[in-house]
């Protein structure tokens, strides 16, 4: 039987730190939050914030801001749109990956807990680490390729339809909440590409202006690159942007299959 044991450095036995709400406060609301600063040497920690609802807005990243701000100013954590647009507040919000700009603090009950996106390394605090992931990105080629001539003065075009073929797969913002809700990208994210990376791959394939399909092919088929995917469908149901990356990589898999009937 395979046992499984975390490094000893990884394992929560840190020193938990309270950070307590106003006296007077009235609506107030429980986070735990998951801690760890490499520079120390110490091991991970969960720290617990107590937040006045009525001093804060109603997303999980308010209550981020507010405890770095009035708090904490070492709980270090990525956000920058704040609209669910670029994906950088990805983390793990209640046992379920998410953005925390647009994840409400009144749709979770009891305590909040918050941690990194599960599997990638932690630099610190909720900040992974996404070098393997854009490296994973930057090897499927994401961008137009062609071998004929651009029109002269002219853009690429294509028809609406073919342009509705994009709908579900440009709008993905690589927040790698998909690919770390992956047990196959878990288990094998050294060679499997992982939930966004396919969709990503597809989005390509199915742009009738790219004139490589026939390489970007070759490059997917592997029994690990592509085919480790078995459709569990945990990465459309943690999408913060409601797209399907189980769908695109059936229809990568189908390509692979008619060229070879």
């Amino acid at each position: 039987m395979a046992e499984f044991s975390l490094p000893k450095n990884s394992k929560i036995t840190g020193k938990s730190r309270e950070h307590k709400a106003a006296a007077d406060a009235a609506r107030v609301k429980k986070f735990k939050v998951y801690r760890y600063d490499p520079d120390t040497g110490e091991n991970p920690r969960y720290d617990k914030f107590e937040i006045d609802l009525d001093q804060c807005g109603p997303m999980v990243l308010d209550a981020l801001i507010k405890m770095k701000s009035e708090q904490d100013p070492s709980l270090t954590f990525r956000r920058s749109c704040r609209e669910g647009i670029c994906g950088s507040c990805a983390m793990n919000i209640d046992g379920r990956n998410g953005l925390a700009c647009t994840t409400a603090i009144e749709d979770i009950k009891g305590e909040v807990r918050i941690t990194p996106l599960p599997h990638m390394d932690v630099i610190k605090d909720l900040v992974p680490d996404f070098t393997h992931f854009y490296a994973q990105y930057s090897s499927i080629k994401p961008w137009l390729q062609t071998v004929t001539p651009a029109p002269s003065g002219k853009e690429r075009l294509q028809s609406p339809e073919d342009r509705a073929k994009l709908d579900g797969l440009y709008e993905c913002i690589l927040c790698a909440c998909c690919s770390t809700s992956c047990p196959s990208y878990w288990w094998n994210s050294d060679k499997f590409l992982g939930p966004a990376i396919l969709l990503q791959a597809y989005r390509w394939l199915a742009d009738s202006r790219d004139e490589m399909t026939g390489e970007r092919l070759d490059e997917l088929e592997d029994p690990f690159r592509l085919y480790r995917c078995h459709t569990i469908m945990n990465c459309a149901n943690v999408c913060p942007k409601g797209l399907n990356p189980a769908k695109a990589i059936a229809e990568v898999k189908k390509l692979e299959l008619e060229r070879t009937l």
